[in-house]
C-alpha cells in the first residue's frame, strides 16, 4: 500500500512540473507557504502549461517562500466543484473556466451574449479585460473568498463537435443530445438551436462520449486534441466561434493574506507580464490542434460571415430569454454592450 501512495505522490510532482512544498525552506529557515493549484484538464492542455510556467516563475521570484504544486486532470477537483474547495481552503489556487462558475456568479455568463457570437476574439477581450470582467471578478472574490490575479487566461473559440452527425449548419443540431460544460448561457444556445443540453464534467467526457451518452458537445480544438477525443468517436466540427472560453485566475483569500505586500505585488506583476504570451500560445495551440484533429480524420465546416451574422441576429431577437435564463444583471449586459461598441 505504501508503494502505491508513493507512486501517486511522485506522479503528482512530476505532472505538476513544480517543486514539492513539504520540505522546502527559504534562506531564513522558515517553511515555505504551500500553494496547491487544481486544474481539471490534461497536463498538455494550454491552460495547464501556462499555469505551470507561471507558478515556476512565482516559486523562483519568491526565493523559496512559496512552493507550488499543480494537480492536473481533475486529480483534486473538477472545475464545477473547485469554487467550494477554494472557499474552504482545500486549495490555494484555481483557474476555472468562467462557464463553470455561473452557478455562483451568474454574470460570468455574459460572454454567451449573442453580440459576441462569431465575432473576432478582440471583442471578448475588450469586455473581459475591462469593466465587465472586473465586475465578475469582484463578485467571485466576495463569494469565493478569493483574489483575482488579473486578466483572464484565454482558451479560445468554442465550437460544436459531433460523433456521427455532420453539422453543415446550426439547424443540423436539432434533436441531438449536446454536452455542455456548464452554465445557463450555453444551455440556452443549445436549446435555441433545437438540441438537448447535457451537463457533464470534462474529465468524464471521453467515456461518456464513447458510450453514446450524448451526440456531441461544446468545446475547443485544443481541449479535444489534448484529450484525443477522436479516439472516443469525434468525427465532425461546426466551427462557428460561438464564444471565447476563458479561465479566471483565483487565489484563496486566506493564502493571499499570508503574503507580504511585496510578494502580492510580484505575483500580480508576473501574471500581468505573461498573460499576453499565454494568450498568444493559446491561439497557436488552437491552430495546431485543428491540424492534428484533421490529421486524425475530423472534418470541419467553417460557416461564412453571412451565416454567422444571420444566426447572431436570430439569437439577438431572443436575448431576453437568455438574460432571464442565465440571470444576467442589467449592469453586466450594459458593460458588455459598451465594451463591444467602444
Amino acid at each position: 500500500m505504501q508503494q502505491g501512495v508513493s507512486r501517486r505522490t511522485l506522479g503528482r510532482v512530476a505532472l505538476g512540473g513544480v517543486a514539492s512544498f513539504g520540505i522546502l525552506r527559504h534562506a531564513r529557515g522558515e517553511e515555505a507557504l504551500r500553494l496547491r493549484c487544481s486544474l481539471d484538464t490534461a497536463p498538455s492542455h494550454v491552460r495547464n502549461v501556462s499555469v505551470v510556467d507561471y507558478l515556476k516563475k512565482v516559486d523562483a521570484a519568491s526565493g523559496g517562500k512559496i512552493a507550488s504544486e499543480v494537480f492536473h486532470a481533475g486529480q483534486l477537483y473538477a472545475d464545477l466543484n473547485v469554487g467550494k474547495a477554494l472557499m474552504q481552503g482545500q486549495v490555494e489556487m484555481a483557474v476555472p473556466g468562467g462557464w463553470t462558475q455561473t452557478g455562483i456568479v451568474p454574470d460570468a455568463d455574459f460572454v454567451q451574449l449573442p453580440l459576441f457570437y462569431g465575432k473576432p476574439i478582440e471583442a471578448t477581450f475588450a469586455a473581459s479585460d475591462g469593466k465587465a470582467g472586473a465586475h465578475v471578478g469582484s463578485q467571485l472574490a466576495g463569494k469565493l473568498k478569493s483574489h483575482m490575479l488579473g486578466p483572464w487566461l484565454s482558451l479560445g473559440f468554442q465550437n460544436w463537435y459531433t460523433t456521427k452527425t455532420q453539422l453543415k449548419t446550426a439547424a443540423d443540431l436539432k434533436g441531438l443530445k449536446i454536452r455542455s460544460p456548464g452554465g445557463a448561457g450555453i444551455a440556452w444556445r443549445i436549446n435555441f438551436f433545437g438540441a438537448i443540453p447535457n451537463t457533464t464534467a470534462w474529465p468524464n467526457v471521453p467515456l461518456a462520449l464513447s458510450q453514446g451518452t450524448f451526440d456531441g458537445f461544446v468545446s475547443t480544438d485544443e481541449s479535444c486534441t489534448s484529450a484525443k477525443l477522436w479516439e472516443a468517436g469525434v468525427r465532425h466540427s461546426y466551427a462557428d466561434h460561438q464564444y471565447v472560453g476563458q479561465y479566471i485566475p483565483l487565489i484563496s483569500e486566506a493564502f493571499w493574506a499570508k503574503l507580504t505586500p511585496e510578494m502580492q505585488g510580484i505575483m500580480t506583476k508576473l501574471w500581468a507580464e505573461n498573460i499576453g504570451t499565454y494568450r498568444a500560445n493559446a491561439q497557436a495551440a488552437q491552430t495546431r490542434a485543428r491540424k492534428t484533429m484533421e490529421e486524425n480524420g475530423v472534418t470541419f465546416v467553417d460557416p461564412p460571415e453571412s451565416v454567422l451574422a444571420a444566426d447572431r441576429a436570430r439569437m439577438q431577437a431572443d436575448v431576453g430569454t437568455l438574460i432571464k435564463d442565465a440571470k444576467l444583471s442589467p449592469e453586466i449586459v450594459h458593460l458588455a454592450e459598451e465594451a463591444v461598441k467602444a
